[in-house]
């Protein structure tokens, strides 16, 4: 996991230099520094780390504000270091998202932990949104083949099978997706039908 790319913002410049010292002698990049959340969000837009380490208490916006709008941007994982532990902010924190929390003073070993454990969350969190996202997009061309194959099914008084049939070849025939064809067949049959 070293080499990887790190942003970090802090509003304190010395513990920023601080962490930026610590990663890099762990072998990680940091490639973007902040001062406070906002700015924490616009770095992490224009140099899309691997993984984002912020503190909670920033002026402007927070760290938990900024993780939520990283997160939601799909831009990397966020890992929140804090002097407080009390049960609101990890609240905050798992509604926005963090994937790991620290609790200053940390040691250097501390860190390797948090960010793999963290990268790794990110990742599976990743690859269940996109399973998601595919299995609305097949539930979705599901219900426009059904609807394309009953209207071939009244139109032309064909089974059910026949229809699934014809859409099928169609779509081989016209290297277009069943989908396509489905909504080519809805579309035809909207402009076809006189309006109600």
């Amino acid at each position: 996991m070293a080499n990887m790319r790190v942003l970090i913002a802090d509003d304190d410049p010395i513990i920023r230099l601080d962490l930026k010292q610590m990663l890099e002698n762990l072998g990680y990049e940091v490639v973007g520094e902040a001062g406070d959340g906002q700015q924490a969000v616009e770095v992490a837009r224009a140099v899309k780390p691997d993984i984002c380490i912020l503190d909670v208490k920033m002026p402007v916006m927070d760290g938990i504000e900024a993780v939520g709008i990283i997160l939601g941007e799909d831009i990397a994982p966020s890992i929140l270091l804090t002097a407080y532990s009390d049960q609101e902010l990890v609240q905050r924190a798992k509604d926005a998202g963090v994937f790991a929390y620290l609790v200053k003073p940390f040691k250097p070993s501390d860190l390797p932990p948090a960010i793999e454990v963290a990268r790794s969350r990110y990742e599976q969190h990743l690859q269940l949104n996109k399973e998601v996202s595919d299995l609305q997009e097949r539930l979705e061309a599901r219900k426009l083949i059904d609807r394309a194959k009953g209207i071939l099914m009244d139109d032309y008084k064909m089974s059910e099978a026949e229809a699934y049939r014809r859409i099928q070849v169609q779509s081989m025939n016209t290297r277009k997706t069943m989908r396509e064809v489905a909504e080519a067949i809805i579309l035809a049959k909207s402009i076809n039908s006189p309006s109600s």
